[in-house]
């Protein structure tokens, strides 16, 4: 059953619904992401949030690209994860906007 959570990034607060089990690793991912929008950010605080999202997105997908091993073909975990994320980012920046 989903719950709402609230997190913070950027000093600005998302409720976002997540069962027991993901809970946890929802506060990491969002405090991952708080940390590394608030550095590709630097000392600019005039860069457009939802931009700041999509480039931090840009560069954790491309980490994620980049640590893959093996040349198996098949679904990856990894991609699955950047799909959930990026559902929940879209419905963030829609609460947002």
């Amino acid at each position: 059953m989903s719950e709402p959570v609230t997190v913070r990034i950027l000093d600005r607060e998302y409720t976002v619904g997540v069962s027991d089990e993901e809970r946890a690793g929802l506060a990491a991912a969002a405090r991952m992401l708080d940390a590394r929008m608030r550095e590709l950010r630097g000392g600019n605080k005039l860069v457009a949030p939802d931009r700041l999202a999509v480039l931090t997105a840009l560069n954790l997908a491309h980490e994620l690209q980049s640590a893959k091993t093996g040349p198996e073909p098949g679904p990856d975990p990894a991609l699955a994860l950047i799909d959930e994320a990026n559902r929940k980012l879209d419905a963030l920046l829609a609460q947002a906007g």
